[in-house]
């Protein structure tokens, strides 16, 4: 496991790593409300050449966007559903399947459905403000 302590103020620099460093295309972002999963995912965008504004698709489910080269990078928000058929509703299965980057936050919510070759990225806030990054 590979650990990386950040502020926000480097997460450019941490968000380039993780994309060079990580040894598949679906990652899924755990950690707490507020700690920083959409800001780090939205530079994870930027460095895959995103133009779109990013936020979080919390209300719709999932974001879209184009990348470099028409690449697609699809953003998953699992927080307000209540159970997996939801998500099989909207067509998840799909998605993880179509070798583009998939972003999942709140992935805990869609367990079973999750492909074992997805890779989990933990982030927890210190005290001290700092982000402590695992994956």
């Amino acid at each position: 496991m590979k650990k990386i302590s950040y502020t926000l103020e480097e997460i450019e620099v941490v968000s380039r790593q993780l994309l060079d460093e990580v040894p598949g295309k679906t990652l899924l972002f755990y950690g707490d409300m507020g700690v920083g999963k959409t800001t780090l995912i939205k530079s994870l965008a930027h460095h895959l050449g995103v133009k779109d504004v990013t936020g979080s698709p919390t209300f719709g489910l999932v974001n879209e966007y184009e990348g470099e080269h028409r690449s697609k990078i699809y953003h998953f928000d699992f927080y307000r559903i209540n159970d997996e058929i939801e998500a099989l509703d909207i067509g998840i299965e799909d998605y993880l399947y179509t070798g583009a980057w998939v972003f999942i936050e709140w992935p805990e919510k869609i367990e079973g459905l999750l492909p074992e070759d997805a890779v989990a990225v933990r982030i927890e806030k210190s005290a001290d403000g700092r982000r402590e990054l695992s994956f």
